[in-house]
């Protein structure tokens, strides 16, 4: 894709498709984000909706390089926030339309599994990208945080919205509103992580999961992305009716009559849309 945005295709263990591991690389700047990494990931989240190989994809933050002679190592980071370079002197009409169609949005559009692989910093941005993918997974050295209000600014890319619906109500107004970063035990215990591990089992664990979900039928996968993605967007009336309605869809695929047969002879589903 691009210096600032790489891609490795990893081999899915049944030998269909694989997983996109999707890495930002901007280690000296702590993996910040920039208008050139936002526009790299609008398109590696269109080329990853058109390729039907692309079965799960994890999201990561590039480890620190070695340091210069005299120099101290930077701490890992998965994103340590924006690039607040960009912001000296930006006036809203300068902003507005780079906040409004962002590479955030552009992962939360992704209609195939994402997972979150955090190793260190993920703050304002950061913290915002792991809101957007559908599991979160963490080293126990990571720390997440909303510090935009010591900057003057809220959270500019969907966190405010997002952040409500995973942690609370109360839980969001106190990271937003005091700033201060969160532990990764804290995360897992808020529903903010769904797993932490050892910063050295991190890429394993990370992978098991990935997997796990990339040996699901595709389609689906897409379906109960969907129909999940509804609750936010519904009461509970409207969004049983929604899922009602997608579970009866299914029973005309031929996945459905696939994996029930597997089931009943305890075999390996062979799956129509992979």
């Amino acid at each position: 894709m691009s210096e600032v945005l790489l891609v490795d295709e990893i081999a899915c263990e049944n030998g269909d498709g694989f997983i996109a591991k999707v890495t930002i690389n901007r280690p000296d700047k702590l993996n910040s984000l920039n208008a050139n990494v936002m526009t790299k990931m609008k398109e590696m989240a269109t080329w990853v909706n058109s390729n039907d190989d692309v079965r799960c994809v994890i999201i990561t933050g590039a480890k620190p390089n070695p340091p210069t002679e005299g120099k101290r190592m930077k701490p890992n980071a998965f994103v340590a926030g924006a690039d607040i370079t960009e912001f000296v002197g930006a006036s809203s009409e300068d902003i507005r339309s780079d906040f409004e169609d962002n590479g955030c949005e552009s992962i939360w559009n992704i209609t195939k599994p994402t997972i979150a692989m955090i190793d260190g910093f993920a703050l304002g941005g950061g913290c915002e990208i792991a809101c957007v993918c559908d599991i979160r997974i963490a080293s126990k050295r990571s720390m997440f945080g909303t510090p935009e209000i010591k900057l003057g600014l809220i959270p500019g890319f969907g966190g405010t919205q997002r952040l409500v619906k995973i942690v609370g109500l109360g839980k969001t107004m106190e990271m937003v509103m005091s700033g201060e970063p969160i532990s990764a035990d804290e995360a897992l215990a808020i529903g903010l992580a769904n797993h932490i591990v050892e910063h050295d089992k991190l890429e394993e664990k990370t992978m098991l999961i990935a997997q796990t979900i990339a040996s699901k039928s595709m389609h689906t996968l897409n379906v109960a992305k969907k129909t999940i993605r509804a609750a936010l967007d519904n009461g509970i009336t409207e969004g049983v009716k929604i899922e009602a309605n997608e579970f009866a869809n299914l029973f005309d695929t031929e996945d459905k009559e696939i994996g029930v047969q597997a089931f009943l002879s305890r075999e390996t589903p062979n799956w129509k849309h992979r």
